[in-house]
C-alpha cells in the first residue's frame, strides 16, 4: 500500500511517505511559518522525485486528527481531503496521541502519551503493548499534569510527547526520580507512526472511527500554527 501521512497538530509538521507498506520518505519541519504558507510547499517536492512514486499512486491519505491546534488541525484535514479528492483515494484521521505512542509499540512498559494544551493541561492517554500491538488504551482526555500521572500509576512508565516536555520535573518529581523519558527527538507526533494502524489493519479506511474529523477534546483550543 502507498500512503501519505501528515500531522499539523503541533507547530512542527511531520510528514511521511509509504511506497507498499515502506516508508520511503519522512521529514519534520519546524519554522515560524504557519502551516498554511510551507505545507503544501513541503509536500510538493516529494511527488515523484523523492517517492519514487507519483501523487496519483497513492492509494490512501492519514492525517492527524487531534487533540491539537485548532487552526493546525483544520489545515492539515483541509489539506489532506483536497489531496484525496483531487486523485479520488480515500482518507482517515488518527489520534494525535497515537502518532506518539506508537513510536514505542515495541516496549514492554507502559507509555503515558502527554501533549502540552497549554491553561497549565494536558492531552494524554496511557497505552500498553505487546510484541508491537496495542492490547490497551486509556480513554483521551484533557486533565491537569498531576492527573495525568495518576493515570500512569506503573513506576516504569514511560512518557513522551510535548506534555512530558514541558512538565518533566513534575514527572521526575512524581516517580521520585525514577522517571523513563523518552529521547529529547522523540517527543513530536511522528507522521509514520500516524500510518501504522492504516497498515496494519484491513478496511481501515471504511470504518467510521476512522473518519477524519478533528476532535479537539476541548473547546476554545489554542488556535496557534
Amino acid at each position: 500500500m502507498n500512503l501519505l501521512a501528515l500531522s499539523t497538530a503541533e507547530p512542527g509538521c511531520s510528514l511521511a511517505v509509504f511506497h507498499q507498506g515502506q516508508l520511503v520518505y519522512e521529514s519534520i519541519r519546524h519554522s515560524r511559518l504557519t502551516h498554511s504558507r510551507r505545507l503544501l510547499a513541503m509536500i510538493a517536492p516529494v511527488f515523484p522525485d523523492q517517492a519514487g512514486f507519483s501523487l496519483s499512486d497513492v492509494d490512501g491519505f492519514v492525517a492527524a486528527k487531534g487533540p491539537g491546534s485548532f487552526t493546525g488541525l483544520r489545515i492539515g484535514i483541509s489539506t489532506v481531503m483536497g489531496l484525496a479528492y483531487a486523485v479520488s483515494k480515500p482518507a482517515a484521521g488518527v489520534s494525535s496521541l497515537d502518532g506518539i505512542a506508537f513510536r514505542f509499540s515495541c516496549a514492554d512498559v507502559p507509555v503515558c502519551a502527554m501533549m502540552d494544551a497549554r491553561r497549565s493541561q494536558v492531552y494524554c492517554a496511557v497505552y500498553r503493548f505487546d510484541k508491537g500491538q496495542l492490547v490497551h488504551k486509556t480513554p483521551e482526555q484533557v486533565c491537569s499534569p498531576d492527573h495525568a500521572l495518576s493515570l500512569a500509576h506503573d513506576p516504569g512508565t514511560l512518557f513522551a510527547g510535548s506534555g512530558a516536555l514541558v512538565y518533566k520535573d513534575l514527572i521526575v518529581a512524581h516517580t521520585r526520580g525514577h522517571a523513563r523519558l523518552a529521547p529529547p527527538d522523540m517527543h513530536h507526533i511522528s507522521a509514520a507512526a500516524l500510518a501504522r494502524p492504516a497498515l496494519s489493519a484491513p478496511g481501515f479506511f471504511a470504518s467510521p472511527a476512522n473518519a477524519l474529523a478533528p476532535v479537539y477534546l476541548r473547546h476554545g483550543a489554542e488556535a496557534n500554527p
